[in-house]
């Protein structure tokens, strides 16, 4: 069984959440921050916990609206086969030009 803070967030997380204190967050308020370090990051037993706190639905709208500026690209394009995605708008980095 994970261990969890004790709003439910796994506490193999930490690491993670360098410049957060993990107790203090909320899955409800935090859900931008938690979403993006655990797709970005997370474990099999971490992704199994954010798809069963957040759902499929959520995660992947999380995705369409701004998680495809936030992951890193190879995480981007592993959840854009993931949950097969074609319409994510291209990440064309920080500067415009």
């Amino acid at each position: 069984m994970m261990e969890t803070t004790e709003k439910g967030i796994p506490v193999s997380l930490r690491p993670y959440f360098q410049e957060y204190n993990l107790d203090d967050l909320d899955p409800a308020q935090d859900a931008f921050t938690i979403i993006e370090r655990t797709m970005a990051r997370g474990n099999r037993n971490e992704l199994r916990w954010l798809f069963s706190c957040y759902g499929e639905d959520q995660l992947v709208s999380w995705l369409q609206t701004v998680g495809w500026r936030s992951l890193p690209r190879r995480r981007l394009l592993f959840w854009q086969a993931y949950f097969d995605l074609d319409n994510l708008p291209e990440h064309t980095g920080i500067w415009s030009h």
